[in-house]
């Protein structure tokens, strides 16, 4: 696997409005920018935190120094949808109800196309590797 690789996502419960590709976040450096200092997120693509183990506390999210809000999409080990909530700039330390493997940042408005119980499925998209988030 490549050191950020690209997965294409597709929600098996139901259907996307639009393609979604999310760039994982696999290095130190990838994890602490996330997306901070982005000016925007296009609404087809977002990042994808992943943790070796399921977490509550190590999955949280802060907004400090961002500049837009997002939809936080955490998924369990077997790509289950656990939490969804919006998060705004400078005003959210979000901790998911449930351990997560893995979080989805992505677009506010990717934010109904998501609901817990939701099957999700990360295909590797070597296509989208030449796009980078905002």
């Amino acid at each position: 696997m490549a050191q950020n690789p690209w997965f294409r996502v597709e929600n098996l419960t139901r259907p996307l409005a639009r393609p979604l590709r999310v760039q994982a976040c696999q290095t130190f450096f990838c994890r602490l920018r996330g997306l901070m200092a982005r000016p925007t997120l296009p609404v087809e693509q977002g990042l994808l935190f992943l943790w070796p183990r399921p977490t509550r506390w190590g999955a949280a999210v802060h907004m400090f120094f961002m500049r837009f809000p997002l939809a936080l999409v955490w998924l369990d080990a077997q790509d289950t949808v656990v939490d969804v909530r919006p998060a705004y700039p400078w005003r959210t330390i979000a901790v998911p109800k449930a351990p997560a493997t893995r979080l989805l940042e992505l677009a506010l408005a990717r934010l109904p196309e998501f609901q817990p119980g939701d099957r999700v499925r990360l295909v590797e998209d070597a296509r989208a590797s030449t796009v980078r988030p905002g």
